[in-house]
């Protein structure tokens, strides 16, 4: 029988590994060329619900990379629907909403999540992975109030989250009604996943570095305070993330968290310097995996440097796999991270 790879928990929670563990955001899909094999008879919905092909989807980087986690394959509004919004993932776009949010009324009419009755494929997918697939950890996942209300609101992606920033502090009472139930949904939905078999949770906070500092702490730091707060209880490490929000790195440290996960704007180093003693994940530029070798090597050393210096270091890139990524840079790019690595905890060791 293959022996578990725990490697990445016991970095999590800050404790000794042999190597820096790695995995990498949007690393089941896009880049891969079975993925598009099967992407042009099936699309993103079909796939996540139908568990067997689910998790083959899932598990392929694993195969393929070599890394050390998998990160389940769904879309963060796949909840969204079990409440009552009328969500479409349109090719090219993304998420599309035909009954944003406007007022506390339809605050009010937002229903309650049952994982069992609205997303029994999800949790049949966790089950298939981790009793049957997978010798790595399965990351279960959710994106946070702020990222899920910017689609419920804007109707649709958003570069300026207009919309949404308006909504919050001029209709405060409807905001944090939408905050609490979005809450609710996750904690139950994340809840369901770690019962379904999930060793790890992440919460993507993807567009809260829309904000200032002050406005996360009356908006939104309650909220995630919360959230993170009630999934202790899960007893998994608990990763928050989110992109060009370097100014709130503060902010998530201070959350009931395992790991802050940092984008390339913010280097390990720098983060240190702020105070930030959890476990870090992190944080190569996702663009320069198109480019040459050399180069992503010594950027992705001086990353493992600065990993192995800090308390305790998950290897990520700062954003997702793109699709112009060659599978092969990523299959290599962790085998350095292995290697090189392990040389150095092991120097560091003697």
């Amino acid at each position: 029988m293959t022996t578990f790879n725990d490697t990445l928990l016991r970095a999590a929670r800050g404790e000794k590994v042999e190597h820096t563990p790695v995995w990498y955001m949007r690393q089941a899909g896009r880049s891969q060329p079975e993925y598009r094999k099967i992407k042009e008879k099936y699309s993103l919905e079909q796939i996540t619900h139908e568990p067997e092909l689910c998790a083959y989807v899932t598990r392929l980087p694993v195969e393929n990379y070599n890394v050390d986690a998998a990160i389940l394959y769904k879309d963060i509004v796949t909840p969204l629907v079990g409440i009552g919004v009328d969500v479409k993932i349109k090719s090219g776009v993304g998420p599309v909403i035909s009954n944003p949010i406007r007022t506390v009324q339809d605050v009010a009419n937002l229903g309650e999540f049952s994982p069992e009755d609205h997303v029994p494929f999800v949790l049949d997918t966790i089950k298939l992975l981790t009793t049957e697939q997978l010798s790595v950890p399965l990351i279960g996942f959710a994106g946070a109030p702020f990222t899920l209300a910017s689609y419920m609101i804007e109707g649709g992606p958003s570069k300026s989250y207009n919309k949404t920033k308006a909504f919050m502090v001029s209709e405060p009472q409807a905001w944090f009604a939408l905050m609490d139930k979005l809450a609710d949904m996750i904690v139950v939905y994340i809840k369901a996943q770690v019962k379904a078999g999930a060793k790890a949770i992440q919460i993507f906070d993807s567009w809260v570095g829309a904000l200032n500092v002050s406005d996360y702490r009356i908006f939104i730091k309650p909220i995630m305070t919360r959230i993170f707060s009630e999934l202790r209880e899960t007893g998994v490490p608990l990763i928050t993330f989110g992109v060009g929000a370097s100014h709130l790195a503060m902010e998530w440290h201070d959350l009931p968290v395992d790991v802050v996960g940092i984008d390339w704007r913010l280097s390990i180093e720098e983060a240190r310097a702020k105070g930030l003693t959890k476990p870090l994940m992190g944080n190569l530029d996702p663009s320069y995996l198109i480019g040459e070798w050399a180069e992503i090597e010594k950027r992705a050393k001086l990353i493992i440097e600065q990993g192995v210096a800090h308390p305790s270091h998950i290897f990520n890139l700062g954003h997702g796999v793109f699709p112009e990524v060659d599978p092969d840079v990523l299959k290599r790019l962790t085998a350095l991270i292995h290697d090189y690595s392990r040389e150095l905890i092991s120097a560091k060791s003697n």
